[in-house]
């Protein structure tokens, strides 16, 4: 009957339900914006502004390519004369870099700040290994010159005592 699914069935119906009503709400807000919050004496030209923003949304721009009829229609200076403007304004756009262009460079930045850094950070972990490998090779010819015994197990105090003389002869 009505058990656990239904009554989570009619929660996210009602979820659902204020949801809307909550985007009618912002909606007859946004409209109202427009016209409510204006002065009375400036209405008229916020109105026009408007109206303005709105044309130019819905019109399609077909600046970039010229059809037919309009080649045919436009005599040959008027051509000139708006070709002459797209290149003076491309040219204007192409100075500026757009928020990409920024971001892409900033990217790279970063990228071989990091690249460096790893470079870096290999180069001081080779000189720790090296540095390691050197101390445990002596560490090695130390402990193996100091262990040795004689043919009866006793240890060898002849190469004790040269190992301790090249120690005190290395350090002078």
């Amino acid at each position: 009957g009505r058990g656990f699914a239904f009554r989570r069935k009619q929660k996210v119906e009602r979820q659902y339900r204020k949801l809307l009503k909550k985007r009618r709400k912002v909606h007859s807000q946004q409209d109202d914006q427009f016209t409510d919050t204006y002065p009375e004496h400036l209405k008229h030209l916020y109105l026009a502004e408007e109206e303005k923003m709105l044309k130019k949304r819905r019109r399609p721009p077909d600046d970039s390519v010229l059809s037919e009829e309009k080649l045919n229609k436009a005599s040959i200076s008027e051509v000139q004369v708006l070709f002459s403007y797209r290149s003076v304004t491309t040219e204007g756009k192409f100075k500026r870099k757009t928020s990409n262009q920024k971001a892409k460079e900033e990217y790279e930045k970063i990228k071989a700040e990091r690249a460096r850094k790893k470079e870096e950070a290999e180069k001081r972990k080779q000189q720790r290994e090296e540095a390691q490998r050197l101390y445990k090779q002596k560490k090695m010819e130390a402990y193996k010159i100091l262990c040795k015994k004689t043919k009866k197990g006793q240890p060898n105090l002849n190469l004790q005592m040269e190992f301790l003389l090249q120690k005190i002869q290395q350090n002078t």
